[in-house]
């Protein structure tokens, strides 16, 4: 069978949520369908992160970064490329799809921010998704989300019965694992001069509440006479659309890290902070879990079901809130008490059991 690839997110050096699942399970799709012939289709050249000798990457104009691109893309080129190889399937893990070809479709939707809160993204963005997502999700042939929570949000939004909406929850890298006290004091003494730091790992696109968690974290330093940093990695995009005045005391932007230097930075932090008020599963509250670190989290959408109860919960609209989070992560005992909790709470996440879901997926609908 011949397996075409949404790849469009898979762009070496330029990885962010949707491109890590697309890594994570694409690599392992190929291994596990291994008589299988799988068309990775990008919209620009890139040096290829997944290999294999039953894998083709083949680029397809025009770059997909537009609405008005991306009908062009998906609704003109792909069909065009779909017939030349003889494509079967069609798998894409951001849930866009093809609305004129005819082959069986799976598109993974994550979550339905824009249908909530549309004011955090371009109204170009907003109505494109608006128009099209509905019509994605009655194209496909099923969808996969990654939590219950979302299976009901589309279920509901878009009036999809829940027997075509498949939850398979994402897993975390196994780069993330806890270190030892004297791994910890060395990488503090290296890296930050000793201090403490709590630390926010993501991109700063709005609904991260980025404003409100450097706000509760100001509060905390100064009512508790301390002297913690807050130490935030990822993709500086967005920043310039939050106001961060009067808000960046020890706080240090350290961009985009990766592997093991990533990994260190969360396990020897006192916290992983990630309060945002909407996500779909909320991969680093996962990513803390798996560190052993205590993880300050939102009470809201998907993250109670994926920290469950081994996590400290929010308020994320509230500033006082996030910041009694933060307290309670650094009380006494509170460190070990979290790590335990967090790590058996990780054990119940698994890339290589959701890539064997979307095999099996694939297989029951293309047999």
């Amino acid at each position: 069978m011949n397996i075409g690839i949404n790849a469009r997110h898979l762009i070496n050096g330029k990885l962010e949520g949707i491109g890590w699942y697309s890594y994570e399970i694409l690599k392992r799709l190929i291994v596990l369908r291994p008589k299988d012939q799988f068309f990775f289709f990008y919209d620009r050249k890139t040096t290829p992160l997944i290999e294999g000798d039953n894998v083709t990457n083949v680029i397809v104009s025009p770059q997909a970064r537009h609405p008005i691109l991306f009908n062009i893309w998906y609704n003109y080129s792909l069909p065009i490329l779909f017939k030349k190889h003889q494509i079967d399937f069609f798998f894409s893990p951001d849930g866009f799809l093809s609305l004129r070809s005819d082959i069986p479709q799976i598109g993974v939707i994550h979550d339905l921010n824009f249908e909530h809160y549309p004011e955090d993204l371009p109204k170009r963005v907003v109505k494109y998704y608006k128009k099209n997502m509905p019509l994605f999700a009655k194209k496909a042939s099923s969808i996969v989300t990654v939590s219950s929570f979302s299976k009901y949000d589309i279920c509901e939004k878009y009036n999809i019965s829940k027997e075509k909406v498949k939850v398979i929850y994402n897993g975390g890298n196994k780069a993330y694992k806890p270190v030892g006290n004297q791994k910890r004091n060395q990488f503090l003494k290296d890296k930050n001069n000793t201090r403490p730091y709590f630390i926010y790992v993501g991109s700063l696109h709005k609904r991260k509440n980025v404003e409100r968690m450097l706000s509760a974290f100001k509060k905390f330093n100064e009512q508790n006479n301390s002297s913690y940093d807050f130490v935030i990695i990822g993709e500086p995009m967005w920043k310039r659309q939050l106001n961060l005045d009067g808000l960046l005391e020890n706080v240090c932007f350290l961009g985009r890290k990766s592997g093991e230097e990533l990994s260190e930075w969360i396990a020897c932090s006192s916290a992983l902070v990630y309060v945002s008020y909407f996500e779909g599963f909320g991969l680093p509250v996962l990513e803390g879990m798996m560190s052993g670190v205590p993880v300050v989290t939102s009470n809201v959408t998907s993250m109670p079901e994926v920290g469950g109860k081994a996590v400290i919960y929010t308020d994320p609209f509230s500033v006082d809130s996030i910041k009694e989070g933060l307290e309670t992560s650094v009380l006494e005992g509170s460190f070990e008490n979290y790590r335990n909790l967090g790590l058996k709470q990780a054990e119940k996440f698994s890339w290589d059991y959701s890539a064997n879901q979307i095999a099996n997926l694939l297989f029951e609908k293309t047999y």
